[in-house]
């Protein structure tokens, strides 16, 4: 399984460090240190963790407002499901879940996992994803 830093972490939030420290600190995302001594966040809990904030807010004034930039949502795979041939994969980034509909192929190839890193391209009405 995929292990991000607090700083990883809090990129894919979209938050500060500080902030996702504060989060970890008051036990609301789990972290354990690695054989370097650092605080990593499994990539699941973090997955688990961006919906429950995506749902119900960061509870914190300020927070920043999100743009789309050349179209581009960098964030964490939160559910892939296959099927025979087709497959769909959902990515949060930040406050915005994307979607998207690919073939089972291309989930495969690209080796995409819920907790792993991955950026929704968005052109039209088209979805594409690419591994980090």
């Amino acid at each position: 399984m995929q292990l991000y830093t607090i700083g990883q972490a809090a990129r894919l939030l979209g938050v500060s460090p500080d902030t996702a420290r504060r989060w970890a600190d008051a036990g609301r995302v789990a972290t354990h240190r690695d054989e370097n001594g650092r605080r990593v966040v499994d990539g699941r809990d973090l997955a688990a963790f961006s919906v429950e904030l995506a749902r119900g807010g960061t509870g914190e004034e300020g927070a920043p407002s999100y743009t789309s930039v050349r179209n581009a949502f960098s964030g964490i795979v939160t559910a892939v499901k296959l099927g025979d041939v087709a497959a769909q994969v959902e990515i949060q980034a930040g406050p915005h879940r994307m979607v998207s509909l690919l073939t089972r192929e291309a989930v495969e190839e690209l080796g995409l996992e819920v907790g792993m890193e991955a950026t929704a391209r968005v052109k039209s009405t088209n979805v594409h994803i690419d591994r980090a």
